[in-house]
């Protein structure tokens, strides 16, 4: 692989989908296409626009490919969400927006799932347990299911359409699915008791090559029709992959989009609780790593309402000051506070650029209480939009007392998921190191917003 420099990875998150090109010797991104990706809200039940995107990622593909010859394919997408396939690889049923609330039948899966002792697997709301929605497939549309030839996590759906070969991966199975034990490396308990062993695809490395893009993709394209494909992996775990491979424990990153999820590598022993969001990931490595999460970034979506945002420093020193607080949850269900309703207090007439002050001040410190619930310790280095954030990334580091990181990467998914078509030792670049305030007025913001938030009950 080590002749492999230019590789195009397919990175579909829950708000956005992604194509981006990335040069191996830099570790950068040296092209883009973008597109907005929503569910559609049709029968049989809200599902993920797999034709659309499909579209999507082969126009990105040949468009790319014009500018720099792509030399692989990697992917990379948002968990909770799987496939179910027939033998010929066509969906038997759509693909299912964890989001959508109408799936019943909880009592009845809470019977058969496993507990959290054996797969780091807490019981989420809506889909965001996989194995909820495969539970309710079955029961709801038994003649589908049953034509049904595979399960597939989603990223490996896209590696399918590419190269026709069916697999599965273990970031994507490790991912809060009820499905996959991280400690003994194997399907759970559940998986043998529903008979869904028998769907399942193989398991292959993240950094498999499952074959060359199929014939008729090539010619669509314009690639190469050796170009290879690799397994690909959860977009978390993506972000994770390249400090696993150049950074010392302790360390924690913080990968942020439309979930902000915190993930802690050789951190403080700590009990994980369950009923505050916290879960067991499996690394690219094959690796439990203690995580949390929260989303982040759809309470900062629907907090400045996607508009242009910015603010003075007498604006951030007035927050700090007169503690103007966003209590937690504008999401709720989920998070450290799922059960939470979200309030401000000292924030009568503040001014826009105080709000937006505000609103970043509160998702570092969701985020600080995500990192101290799985035992982070060394430094943190946050990916995504939330690193070009200063108050975010700046509170953070006052937050937790220690360094944090600010990613130059665009889109930390994509730099992880190219990595898969790398056997090179890696140097990752790091980005700027924001060390813990010294100015007292932030720790008292932060006791503060602490106090307000136990004081919520």
């Amino acid at each position: 692989m080590s002749g492999l420099r230019h590789i195009a990875v397919i990175d579909i998150g829950k708000t956005n989908a992604k194509v981006a090109l990335v040069d191996l010797v830099t570790l950068s991104e040296v092209g883009l296409r973008r597109m907005a990706n929503a569910p559609l809200r049709q029968a049989p039940y809200p599902h993920h626009d797999v034709e659309s995107l499909w579209t999507f990622i082969l126009n990105s593909l040949a468009s790319l490919d014009r500018e720099q010859r792509i030399d692989a394919i990697s992917i990379t997408t948002h968990g909770a969400t799987g496939v179910l396939v027939d033998a010929s690889g066509e969906l038997v049923l759509p693909v299912l927006d964890y989001e959508f609330d109408g799936p019943e039948l909880a009592a009845e899966y809470d019977a058969v799932r496993p507990p959290f002792a054996e797969t780091g697997t807490p019981r989420l709301p809506v889909g965001l347990n996989l194995g909820a929605q495969f539970f309710w497939l079955e029961k709801r549309f038994p003649t589908e299911f049953a034509r049904a030839a595979a399960m597939l996590m989603y990223p490996q759906y896209w590696a399918l359409r590419l190269t026709g070969v069916a697999a599965n991966e273990v970031t994507s199975l490790g991912c809060h699915t009820d499905l996959w034990s991280p400690w003994e490396a194997d399907f759970s308990s559940m998986v043998d008791r529903l008979d869904w062993r028998r769907l399942m695809a193989s398991v292959r490395p993240a950094r498999d090559q499952l074959g060359p893009i199929l014939p008729v993709l090539a010619a669509r394209t314009g690639l190469d029709p050796q170009t290879p494909v690799f397994c690909g992996l959860h977009d978390s775990n993506a972000s994770l992959l390249p400090h696993l491979l150049s950074d010392a424990p302790p360390f924690s990153v913080v990968s942020t989009g439309t979930w902000v999820v915190s993930m802690a590598v050789g951190g403080r022993e700590i009990a994980l609780d369950a009923a505050r969001d916290t879960l067991v990931n499996v690394s690219a490595l094959g690796d439990p790593v203690p995580s949390a999460r929260f989303m982040g970034g759809r309470e900062f979506s629907r907090l400045t309402k996607n508009k242009p945002q910015d603010c003075s420093g007498s604006e951030v020193l007035a927050v700090l000051t007169k503690k103007m607080l966003l209590l937690p949850s504008t999401q709720q269900g989920s998070g450290p506070f799922p059960h939470h309703a979200a309030a401000w207090l000292g924030a009568e007439g503040i001014s826009k650029g105080e709000r937006f002050a505000a609103i970043s001040f509160y998702l570092a410190l969701m985020t600080s209480t995500c990192l101290e619930l799985i035992g982070a310790d060394g430094p943190t280095t946050v990916e995504g939009p939330f690193a070009r954030n200063r108050l975010f990334v700046g509170m953070l580091a006052a937050a937790t007392a220690r360094i944090v990181i600010a990613s130059e990467a665009a889109t930390g998914t994509s730099i992880g998921a190219a990595l898969l078509a790398s056997d090179q030792p890696v140097t990752h670049g790091k980005g700027e190191r924001i060390e813990p305030q010294t100015d007292p007025v932030w720790a008292a913001y932060v006791t503060a917003w602490r106090a307000a938030v136990d004081a919520q009950g």
